[in-house]
This record gives C-alpha cells, sequence and structure tokens, in this order.
C-alpha cells in the first residue's frame, strides 16, 4: 500500500488541504533547493503531530521534521516517507516580577517574535530576533548571534518522542552546547518553548535590533538563496577567513557559490542543486585542510534520500 492509501484509510483529523503529495522541497527550504517529498503534512497541533507518529510507528514509515527550512539542504532526489513541517503556534505571558516567562508554540517564527516582544517592552532577544526559522529549530540546534544562544533564554522545551509521549526537558536537562541540543543525538520533536526575558526599555531594545539588522545586511548575502551560515566556526579559527585565505570566495560549483560578502556562506546563484552545494562544500573542506591542516564542519543539516 503507498503512503497516500494509508493515509486516506487511517481518515486522521488533520485537514486535507494541509496534506501534500510530491511537493517540491525547494518550496520550502531557504536554499530553494530539494526534490519532492513522498508525503508532505503541516501540522498544526499536538494532537494532530500524536496521531503522525503513531500512524507512522505502526505503519513503519519514515518522518523528517522541519520547522521553516531555514538551515537544511534537501536532496535532489527528495525526501521518502512523511515529512512534517511543525506549525503549531501560539504565546502565553506570565510576569514573574521584573521577569516574563513566554510560552512560544515551535512553529512560531524567530522575526515575528522580536516583533512582538519588542512592541511588548521585553529585552533578552534582540541578537536572536534575526535569525531566521522558527522557535522550535532554533532551540533544536542551539541557534545564535552575537554572543547570545538559545541556550541563554530558554527555561524548558516540551516535546514529544516518536510514539507520541510527551516529555518536558528544562534548560540543563537539554544539554546545549555549541550549535546542538540532546535534540540532535535523542529523537523528540519540540511543541512548546519556555523562554524568560525581562521588562526593558523599547527605543533601547530597538536601537539593538537595528543594529543588528544593518549588521546582517552589510555582511551577509541576504539577497541570495542560502541555508543561512554553511559551516560551524572553528575552536581556534574563523572559518570563513580560512576559507577566504584559501582563496575560494566566489568560486562556484554549478549554481552553488562561495559568496563573495561572506565566505561562511554558500549561496544559490542560480538554480543550483544539492548536488551542486555538495560537491561545493566538499571542495572547500578539502582546501581549507590542504592549506591550514584545519577540518572544518556544516552548520547545515543535509537531509533527504
Amino acid at each position: 500500500m503507498s503512503i497516500k492509501e494509508i493515509i486516506e484509510k487511517a481518515k486522521l483529523k488533520i485537514s486535507k488541504d494541509r496534506i501534500f503529495y510530491g511537493e517540491l522541497m525547494k518550496n520550502y527550504t531557504s536554499f530553494k533547493i530539494g526534490g519532492p517529498a513522498e508525503c508532505l503534512i503541516k501540522i498544526e497541533k499536538k494532537e494532530e503531530l500524536k496521531e503522525i507518529l503513531l500512524l507512522a510507528n505502526k505503519e513503519n514509515i519514515p518522518i523528517t521534521i522541519i520547522g521553516n527550512g531555514s538551515n537544511i539542504l534537501v536532496s535532489d532526489d527528495g525526501i521518502r516517507g512523511i515529512t512534517l513541517i511543525i506549525k503549531i503556534e501560539g504565546i502565553k505571558y506570565l510576569e514573574d516580577g521584573k521577569k516574563v516567562i513566554v510560552n512560544v508554540g515551535a512553529g512560531e517564527k524567530i522575526a515575528k517574535l522580536g516583533r512582538m516582544f519588542l512592541n511588548n517592552q521585553l529585552t533578552g532577544f534582540e541578537e536572536i530576533s534575526g535569525i531566521p526559522g522558527s522557535v522550535g529549530g532554533a532551540v533544536r540546534m542551539n541557534a545564535g548571534a552575537h554572543g547570545k544562544e538559545m541556550k541563554d533564554i530558554v527555561k524548558t522545551v516540551t516535546c514529544m518522542d516518536y510514539l507520541g509521549n510527551e516529555k518536558k526537558f528544562n534548560s540543563s536537562e537539554m544539554k546545549f552546547e555549541y550549535r546542538k541540543s540532546i535534540l540532535k543525538e535523542e529523537k523528540y520533536i519540540v511543541t512548546e518553548v519556555e523562554i524568560e526575558l525581562e521588562k526593558g526599555n523599547k527605543e533601547k531594545i530597538k536601537e539593538k535590533m537595528d543594529e543588528y539588522t544593518k549588521f546582517r545586511k552589510e555582511k551577509q548575502p541576504l539577497e541570495y538563496p542560502s541555508a543561512g551560515s554553511t559551516f560551524k566556526r572553528g575552536n581556534d579559527f574563523i572559518t570563513a577567513k580560512l576559507i577566504d585565505e584559501a582563496g575560494l570566495k566566489g568560486f562556484s560549483i554549478g549554481g552553488a557559490e562561495v559568496s563573495t560578502k561572506h565566505s561562511g556562506f554558500i549561496i544559490n546563484k542560480g538554480n543550483a542543486t544539492a548536488k551542486d552545494v555538495l560537491e561545493l562544500v566538499n571542495k572547500v573542506k578539502e582546501e581549507v585542510y590542504k592549506k591550514f591542516n584545519k577540518k572544518i564542519e556544516l552548520e547545515v543539516e543535509v537531509i533527504g534520500k
């Protein structure tokens, strides 16, 4: 039985207009790259997520989770099984003296939260506010910018395992490290996040956000599709600097190019394929290792067949 037949037979509570077959993933990723998903489902409620996970477990169907598609490279051959886009939303505020605890659905966009926190005069999120993507994805990879990471503001994370069981982690249990958390080792899906902020001055918050926005526009190739920073920083070196010194700035394979604006970004200059990007990544890794004896690692997650 095909996945389509299995899903139609299961008579799920999920609205049919949120279930797709053969959708090109390039339409769902910031890289604008990726082949067809065998089945793509947009999840808006925890109950829907549990229902799909139980069905997938029963029928032995592989599950792939994506948020806003901003830190991934999807194979040209696409993704087998069921791909879930987590769009669970909702924002609740709880004041606790000077602190404000905000309960946020995993599908909420970071940029939207930045605007809301500004309007509510909440500080502590300014550095994070320009990161593309959703809260769930940012927590999973402990995203960060300008010296601040998600671990610095996350109080608790509510997750679901692949059998539909709910579990809540506190910040220390999340085992946050540089671009890493327990969720990269164990199979859990973020559904809600508690963020701890403080009351602040709206003008000062806006000033900081404007400063970071200006920095990104000047230093990052925002005018081209990409998955954000392609490589992790090194323990004792700046990766983009080594790529630059290796003479790779502007080097391209197919439609993929090492950005001339920031060597740490590989961009989709025009109709790039995942194959183009991966060949370019390997070329960059080889040249940097050859010239500086340094191994660089991908920050972008590669998924699919």
